[in-house]
């Protein structure tokens, strides 16, 4: 009967049950003649009783279940907001353990989800540790490498001397390029590098950026150009530059793991408010299981996608960040042996 009841009701409860007590007890001498007093007098004593039974409860009541109240909000709200609860503003003719359960409960599972991000976090943290500390190891220990080789007294052997400078000179080429990708990445978290919104043409934007990357297309016999009735010349706001980024990368990843003979097409897709824009190849195409990773710093699926293809690994991470920063979406949608495709949306001018 208890379970729900207010601070309120539980103090009713209490007097009554405490002036019932008294007034049947008086009831009961004034009937055995030991009081000199008639049923309205008891009646009367009983209503005393309850008043003052029902303010002594109520009002311990309310000083425990305060201070009991105001330990829990102590422990769980670690910082005062301008929504944190006011203690002293509680209303007791309310279920006020319940509501401070239900409280308790919601903190408990912020708590669980915190506790969760941050093992993300870490585990994220410890991957990537990983992954740039192989990235670079790689390219620094071949320098090491040559260099000593050729201090040792292979600088005087004509025969090796200049190949060896050539393949150091290639990691450290490797190695800017990682870092220079890694510089973008944070100025891009961090907001450092402002977007300069305008209005182009995303049709044209594409024309030149197949134009740069015809001879890399020429030279794995990959076709490059515009899917059928799809290559509409929208309008779109966005930084030019940084789009331009955007497809170069996707274009450039669809010649590298193409198929030879193969092709690389370019759509664009009217979305009420937005362009669908996608690159798809008939490539070697990607495992369901690399999918959601394929974003990730360094991540590089294994075998076909391997170093032997160059870069720094951060292309497709850059290209993220880049469509993060102007709030808009990428996805991948891909089949092995079957081809990828790549889509981003922008904003119509």
């Amino acid at each position: 009967m208890l379970k729900n009841s207010t601070p309120q009701q539980i103090a009713f409860i209490s007097a009554i049950s405490i002036a019932g007590v008294v007034v049947l007890t008086l009831i009961l001498l004034i009937g055995l003649s030991y009081l000199p007093l008639g049923i309205p007098q008891s009646l009367v004593v009983g209503a005393v009783v309850f008043v003052t039974a029902y303010s002594i409860v109520y009002f311990l009541l309310k000083r425990y279940i305060h201070r009991k109240i105001k330990l829990i909000y102590k422990s769980i709200h670690t910082r005062k907001t301008a929504t944190s609860p006011k203690i002293n503003q509680l209303d007791f003719s309310t279920d006020i353990i319940e509501s401070v359960e239900k409280e308790v409960e919601a903190w408990a599972k912020n708590q669980e989800d915190e506790i969760e991000k941050l093992k993300l976090l870490e585990e994220y943290r410890r991957n990537f540790l990983g992954d740039i500390s192989h990235e670079l190891k790689t390219p620094l220990f071949n320098i090491q490498g040559y260099i000593h080789t050729l201090l040792d007294g292979a600088i005087y052997d004509e025969k090796i001397n200049l190949e060896y400078l050539q393949r150091a000179a290639r990691n450290t080429d490797r190695l800017h390029l990682i870092i220079e990708d890694l510089e973008v990445i944070s100025r891009l978290e961090s907001g450092e590098n402002p977007l300069h919104i305008t209005s182009f043409s995303i049709r044209d934007l594409a024309l030149e950026v197949i134009e740069e990357t015809e001879m890399l297309g020429k030279k794995k016999k990959i076709n490059i150009g515009f899917k059928d009735r799809t290559a509409s010349a929208y309008q779109v706001k966005a930084d030019r530059e940084t789009i331009r980024q955007v497809l170069t990368n996707l274009i450039v990843n669809s010649i590298k793991y193409g198929s030879p003979n193969g092709f690389t097409k370019i759509a664009f897709y009217s979305m009420e408010e937005n362009i669908l824009v996608e690159v798809a190849d008939d490539g070697i195409g990607i495992e369901q299981k690399h999918l959601p990773h394929i974003f990730d710093r360094f991540y590089r699926v294994e075998k076909s996608r391997n170093r032997s293809q160059g870069g720094s690994g951060l292309g497709l991470s850059i290209v993220k960040h880049i469509m993060e920063a102007h709030t808009q979406t990428i996805n991948v949608r891909s089949t092995p042996d079957v081809g990828s495709t790549f889509g981003f949306t922008l904003e119509k001018a």
